[in-house]
């Protein structure tokens, strides 16, 4: 079964799905990615993650071969191509190479499976991301989230959560892991995988130790599916956001572990009250959204915030910015609220 949506109902603003894959991929420390197909795919990816690993000050580069595929193989076939960077590619230092197809490889029809099942000194594993025919940025993300769990077997449960599809091209990446962290440490949970951030082979290998899966949002509820039938894992659908949504989400992760979480409401309740004394000069005030490019539960979160400060919502009144994705956590609301202060009192 595909998990891609038809081509008919899609939105096309859903991004590149090999970018998806790539933002995937590249984020597992011992592995190389090949990308099957012309120079420039690779290079235009190349420069977007370099670029996005700069902005949140990481200095590795992304470990990604292209087969440059030359208008010769274009006309008659890249499988040779593709057989011969495999097999050079197989002589690093790694310990899996995946392998991502372009739009035009799906369009040549070359049997990228088939070279892939070949005999290699390490592990080959190929990811659909030609997206021509109906996928997205996300899709990519989703196709290689599976095919990577799909190498962990499964292992003896532990007391430990698994973070599943964070987004890593996202700038608070890192604000809003360590959010969720201070979260599940103050129930005494530890993380076991960031599935996948920053990972190794064996670090995957564990996947299914963990006894609750933690999705980044519903955008990867394919992956948690998938998670749930290989390793009968469950999960919870989203990080926490805003601050009732913050309570529920420790309420139901110390549910998941029988852990008696009372305490630890009590003091969320006592650090949200905080926030709304530090903020408390814009109370009553009036001000709009601007919902260019922002997910639509990022919404929510906003009015029930402003709900707290009895803060009125007026299209025709001042605008203040809201992040791209509804703010993780408790912290994650002060951030918001710092971002609105300076735009109110600008």
């Amino acid at each position: 079964m595909t998990l891609n949506p038809s081509p008919l109902n899609l939105s096309r603003s859903g991004g590149c799905t090999l970018t998806g894959a790539l933002s995937v991929t590249t984020h597992v420390r011992d592995a190389i990615t090949i990308i099957h197909g012309p120079k420039g795919c690779t290079h235009h990816n190349f420069s977007l993650l370099h670029a996005t690993a700069v902005e949140n000050e990481r200095v590795s580069l992304p470990d990604i071969i292209s087969t440059g595929l030359s208008e010769s193989d274009i006309i008659f076939g890249g499988e040779g191509a593709l057989r011969q960077t495999l097999n050079k590619a197989a002589l690093q230092n790694c310990s899996v190479i995946f392998v991502l197809s372009t739009c035009l490889v799906e369009t040549i029809g070359d049997d990228v499976a088939a070279v892939c099942h070949g005999s290699y000194r390490i592990p080959v594993i190929q990811i659909p991301t030609a997206g021509f025919l109906g996928g997205t940025f996300q899709n990519g993300v989703n196709n290689a989230l599976n095919a990577i769990a799909d190498t962990a077997e499964p292992c003896p449960k532990a007391l430990c959560v698994n973070i599943i599809g964070e987004k890593n091209l996202e700038y608070e990446v890192e604000e809003n892991y360590a959010e969720v962290c201070r979260l599940l440490g103050a129930i005494g949970i530890p993380v076991n995988v960031r599935f996948l951030r920053d990972c190794s082979m064996g670090d995957i290998s564990r996947l299914g130790a963990a006894r609750l899966n933690i999705l980044r949002d519903g955008e990867v509820w394919a992956v948690g599916e998938r998670l749930r039938y290989r390793f009968d894992t469950p999960y919870i659908p989203s990080f926490p956001v805003g601050f009732a949504g913050t309570i529920r989400f420790i309420e139901e992760v110390a549910g998941c572990f029988g852990v008696n979480c009372a305490r630890v409401v009590h003091e969320e309740k006592n650090l949200q009250k905080e926030i709304l004394t530090e903020f408390e000069d814009i109370a009553g005030t009036s001000v709009s959204f601007d919902p260019a490019g922002v997910a639509s539960g990022t919404f929510p979160v906003a009015r029930e915030i402003a709900g707290h400060f009895g803060i009125t919502i007026d299209p025709g009144s001042l605008t203040v910015p809201l992040q791209l994705s509804p703010p993780v956590g408790t912290n994650g609301v002060r951030h918001m609220l710092h971002r609105w202060r300076r735009a109110i009192h600008a």
